[in-house]
């Protein structure tokens, strides 16, 4: 460079000039970055933090749970730390399954903290989970309704397009298209001379012997272990499960061991849906992660999101608690 004459430094400087104007303008607008990057590949990072400046409104049926059993929410929020700030083998335990799914295990404390905060009694202790899960595995149960096993069931015409191509080959894409084609074609009609409740698809199929509609530290419904099954198989020790084996389903929502596994694919399958079809990377808002434990179907919400021209995806009164007491929830680790 010292060498060149002034000359040549001017030609140099108008051809540098020249090549920037005839640069389309975003090109000129982004940020010089080295390597492969979120904004390079069109992704958006989630600021931290909240988008509502105050809680959005808690469900009824939450608040009457909690003044049935006599507590507040804050009461709850503060005995679930202290269970889970006592328990260090299951904190490494959860930090270790974190890692082996690649996420920051303050997700995984988030979605403990909500599910025992809003929908559910209480966190005693991890042990009785394992204690219940022995329980719930010497018990002979089966996925069915009204007599005809679930697996019989979706051989019904109307699920054909869920058992082949792409759909059929993916745990979490078949169970959610069955779970579709249920709300649309069964949910509280009558066909073929039969009349089918009201309710939920696992509502309708995967609760024989129990009121509640999700179990264990990470409270997971059957239908969400066999949606995350694949998942699961395919980053850890433990087996695909099927719906023939209910007590095995259950095992893996009730026993920390294994629905740690399950809570992390849950919460993994959440960010790739946000950044593959959202194009917005959710991976440091917990959150939003939690939101979407809560409320699942982060597919479906990633594309509603995408349409809806919105800057940011926002939080729900669950994920807005765990961004609010965000540095509590760190603590415990």
């Amino acid at each position: 460079m010292f060498g060149k004459t002034l000359k040549e430094l001017k030609r140099a400087a108008i051809a540098g000039a020249v090549a920037f104007c005839l640069m389309p303008a975003a090109e000129k607008a982004l940020p010089n970055h080295s390597g492969p990057s979120a904004h390079a590949a069109g992704i958006r990072t989630v600021p931290d933090g909240n988008r509502y400046t105050t809680q959005p409104k808690i469900p009824f049926a939450s608040a009457r749970r909690t003044s049935a059993s006599d507590s507040t929410y804050e009461a709850k929020f503060q005995r679930v730390l202290r269970v889970l700030r006592r328990d260090r083998r299951l904190i490494g335990s959860i930090k270790r399954v974190a890692d082996e799914y690649g996420i920051d295990p303050v997700h995984m404390i988030g979605a403990i903290v909500g599910e025992h905060t809003y929908n559910y009694d209480s966190l005693d202790s991890a042990q009785s989970y394992y204690v219940k899960a022995l329980t719930y595995a010497g018990i002979d149960m089966s996925f069915e309704h009204d007599g005809e096993h679930v697996d019989e069931f979706v051989m019904r015409p109307q699920f054909e397009r869920c058992r082949s191509g792409r759909k059929g080959d993916n745990s979490n894409t078949r169970w959610g298209c069955f779970e579709r084609v249920w709300d649309t074609y069964f949910k509280g009609r009558q066909l073929d001379g039969q009349r089918f409740p009201e309710t939920n698809f696992n509502e309708t199929f995967f609760q024989p012997l129990f009121a509640g509609q999700s179990f264990g530290l990470g409270q997971l419904s059957p239908l969400t272990v066999l949606k995350m099954t694949d998942r699961v198989a395919r980053q850890s020790s433990h087996r695909a499960l099927d719906a023939s084996n209910a007590a095995a389903v259950y095992r893996a929502a009730m026993d920390p061991n294994v629905s740690l596994h399950y809570m992390a694919a849950v919460i993994q399958d959440a960010i790739e849906a946000y950044k593959k079809v959202g194009r917005v990377d959710i991976s440091g808002n917990p959150g939003l992660t939690a939101t979407l434990y809560n409320l699942g179907d982060p597919w479906t919400r990633a594309s509603k999101f995408r349409r809806s021209g919105r800057p940011w995806p926002r939080e729900n009164y669950y994920g807005w608690l765990v961004n609010d007491r965000l540095e509590d929830l760190k603590s415990i680790l």
